[in-house]
């Protein structure tokens, strides 16, 4: 998606312009088209993304519902995001308010305005706007983008917080472990140098001295891996064997996978249910669904609904959606009621989401332990039978 900044002529003869958000020139056209202007000059935006402080997901979600409530109950638009710019809570949101009332005041468009900032403002809530705005619906619009934005941050606290304490499990064993091979080990050397070991201490001793050799090393090394990972994970065909690779994995490759299509069908379906045409739904949805493989199956989508054919069998040959949702959506689209039933869709992955998490953790957490435990055992046992060894020696002589 880019910003287009266009000068038109509307049917009276009057000299418009503004911005606009679209994936290709054609979609500015066509949405010029729409809003009945002829296009004079037709520019793309380059625009320079904001490097500072994430402003939160609640707070944003805070600020459209205040946003609406404020339309609801009479306010003007610039006078309320003057009232709301005012906060002091979070002062780059603050700013961000502030330079887009002057823009209003100035006779740009919300829908406008708000897509100049693309580092505070998605292309979701951007399209949501500009279709509120289009429809006369914007009051209804703000409400569903703060509901739809508290919904996506309650499902990433739901799966951050499953994940946590499988995560400290597994940094406290690390550094249990750790500390016993660097700091607790090769002080018995010296004890058991002149004495017989067995092999569990002499392969302790060698695992001490490698991890006590290696253990600043290892970590710059670690660190290339990851950083590497993710740069490679920008390139396409890498990032694409990546995610095949993902779902590939038991358990954890079908939660990938029902996250994906959640994250798709709910964002398709919230924004088809707010007058947001179905190509431009369907781009929007694309570059949001955060998964190469669902990228690829949305963009072959794309094509063939352009060409008038149904979006469900597209999707199935994709194998990314079960059978059961793309039944649901060709039921959807035949009774002409899809946006109610890719929300629908997004509720039963997401149901599954939380299932699968539920059955991850209770397979990772009780792995972890015994791994932690069986480490532990590990250590003291090849640790104390050269001790025993000597002291029966000792005793019998």
């Amino acid at each position: 998606m880019g910003n287009w900044s266009y000068i038109a002529r509307s049917v009276e003869g009057q000299r418009v312009a503004g911005q606009v958000q679209a994936a290709s020139r054609e979609a500015v056209l066509a949405e010029l088209e729409a809003r009945q202007l002829v296009p004079v000059r037709l520019q793309e935006v380059r625009v320079r993304r904001v490097v500072g402080r994430r402003i939160a997901a609640s707070r944003m979600a805070t600020m459209f519902r205040q946003l609406s409530d404020l339309l609801r109950a009479g306010v003007p638009l610039l006078r309320g995001l003057n009232l709301l710019g005012r906060t002091r809570t979070n002062p780059r949101l603050s700013e961000v308010l502030r330079t887009i009332s002057e823009e209003i005041a100035d006779g740009t468009r919300l829908g406008d305005a708000v897509a100049k900032h693309p580092a505070v403002f998605s292309s979701v809530q951007v399209a949501m706007i500009n279709a509120g705005e289009r429809g006369g619906f914007l009051t209804s619009v703000l409400d569903r983008i703060g509901r739809f934005m508290e919904h996506q941050a309650e499902m990433r606290s739901k799966v951050l917080g499953s994940l946590i304490y499988p995560a400290l499990l597994m940094v406290v064993g690390l550094g249990v472990v750790g500390y016993a091979l660097i700091g607790l080990v090769p002080k018995f050397r010296d004890f058991y140098a002149k004495i017989e070991l067995p092999l569990a201490t002499r392969v302790l001793l060698g695992v001490s001295d490698l991890a006590a050799a290696w253990w600043l090393p290892g970590i710059f090394i670690l660190a290339g891996i990851i950083v590497g990972v993710l740069w490679a994970r920008q390139r396409p065909s890498f990032a694409r064997h990546w995610a095949n690779l993902e779902l590939k994995t038991p358990l954890y490759g079908s939660l990938r996978r029902d996250l994906a299509v959640a994250r798709f069908s709910r964002i398709l379906g919230t924004l088809l249910d707010n007058g947001v045409p179905m190509l431009q739904a369907m781009d929007i949805s694309r570059d949001a669904a955060g998964n190469p493989l669902l990228e690829a199956a949305i963009g072959e989508a794309t094509t063939a609904v352009k060409a008038g054919e149904p979006l469900a069998t597209p999707l199935g040959s994709s194998g990314l959606f079960g059978e059961d949702v793309i039944e649901m959506i060709s039921v959807g689209e035949a009774a002409n009621n899809l946006p109610e039933v890719l929300v629908t869709v997004a509720d039963t992955a997401e149901r599954r989401v939380e299932r699968a998490l539920a059955m991850l953790l209770r397979v990772l957490e009780p792995l972890l332990l015994l791994a932690m435990a069986g480490m532990v055992v590990f250590i003291f046992v090849a640790l104390v039978v050269p001790m025993m060894r000597l002291t029966a020696s000792v005793q019998g002589g």
